[in-house]
């Protein structure tokens, strides 16, 4: 097994042997979202896009169900951490809140119409990215690759 003080620390060489490749993984899940984030799309990218995102998909994949805690959970974040996050994409109106349909005393978040609109700029912003960073891999690595990243999220989100 190679130890990390061997490994490059630029994400150069990929790691020696199969106990190291995946003892990268952690590290290089980190930085494929923040060097996602730093390819040139249309339209650019702001900085505050990685994390209104990340709240957009959290309240989307909910169904109805989300909430400022759920979010805080999800981020793991304080719950004033996570309101501030919510509130943030109140106020331009991507996302509103809403008394629950099965219990009137909770607040539920849910997109709005321009939310969803946001929602779909960063799918077409995140392919933009995907087919950049792939435009030198065969096409049938880029959609196995693809196929596999969402396997591993789909088991991801079966815990």
């Amino acid at each position: 097994m190679t130890s990390s003080r061997s490994r490059p620390q630029d994400g150069g060489a990929p790691p020696d042997g199969d106990d190291a490749l995946l003892d990268s993984v952690g590290a290089t899940l980190g930085r494929l979202r923040r060097r996602t984030h730093m390819i040139k799309v249309d339209p650019p990218m702001e900085r505050k896009d990685l994390s209104r995102n990340i709240v957009i998909n959290i309240v989307d994949e909910a169904d109805g169900r989300a909430t400022v805690g759920s979010v805080a959970e999800q981020l793991g974040v304080d719950p004033s951490a996570a309101s501030r996050m919510v509130s943030e994409l109140i106020s331009p109106g991507f996302v509103e809140r809403l008394a629950s349909q099965r219990d009137g005393r909770r607040t539920v978040l849910r997109l709005t119409p321009d939310g969803v609109a946001l929602r779909d700029r960063y799918r077409r912003q995140h392919r933009q990215a995907f087919e950049h960073i792939t435009r030198d891999w065969p096409a049938a690595e880029r959609l196995q690759f693809a196929r596999l990243l969402r396997k591993y999220v789909d088991s991801a989100d079966k815990l």
